[in-house]
Parts: structure tokens; C-alpha cells; sequence
């Protein structure tokens, strides 16, 4: 079984940054992309970036220009790293896995940005 790990959330202040982390159970090369999920309350989950087992990287409007997502091969880890955060960004983060055969999911972590 696949197991991803989220870390990294906590509450900051509107204009702050923060850094997520998400640590697989092993590599992340084996995954055809691996991408970022939020959802506040009474909102539909939102991908909102990705990156492929390339490097290739893709964003979401709505985040483009303030979040960066990356990795680190060696110690099984994708990042989001979160600059410039606006209240409408408080969400439940969630890291996702894609294989050919199916989705993986991890807890989540809660980003709280306060006005």
C-alpha cells in the first residue's frame, strides 16, 4: 500500500509564505505525476499543481505567480512551497499520487491565512 504523509501547515498571516511537504513510502519516479489538492468549506477540491515524473511542471490560475511545487527524489519528497498567501487560500491541502492503476491519497494538512 501507498502511503504519502503531509506536513508543513499551520496558520500565517495574509502576504506570508509557507512550505509543505509531502513524503511518499517510497520513490516518487514511479508515479506517473504527483500534484497538489486544496479544498476549503463549501468548495469543490481544486488541482491546483502538478509535476510529472519529467519535472514537468503545471498551474492552476488561481496560484500561478505564488506557488511553486518541486522535489526531492532522494528523500521521496514533493514540496509546495506557498509565497504571498492570501486569505482565500485557507484550505485543506492534500497531496496526490497517480499511477497507472490508481490515485493516493494522503491525511492533509490544514494552511490558515489570516487578514
Amino acid at each position: 500500500q501507498v502511503q504519502l504523509v503531509e506536513s508543513g501547515g499551520g496558520l500565517v498571516q495574509a502576504g506570508g509564505s509557507l512550505r509543505v511537504s509531502c513524503v511518499t513510502s517510497g520513490s516518487i519516479l514511479r508515479f506517473i505525476a504527483m500534484g497538489w489538492y486544496r479544498q476549503a468549506p463549501g468548495k469543490q477540491r481544486e488541482l491546483f499543481a502538478t509535476i510529472t515524473s519529467g519535472g514537468s511542471t503545471n498551474y492552476a490560475d488561481s496560484v500561478k505567480g505564488r506557488f511553486t511545487i518541486s522535489r526531492d527524489n532522494a528523500k521521496n519528497t514533493v514540496y509546495l512551497q506557498m509565497n504571498s498567501l492570501k486569505p482565500e487560500d485557507t484550505a485543506v491541502y492534500s497531496c496526490n499520487a497517480k499511477s497507472s492503476v490508481a490515485n493516493y491519497w494522503g491525511q492533509g494538512t490544514q494552511v490558515t491565512v489570516s487578514s
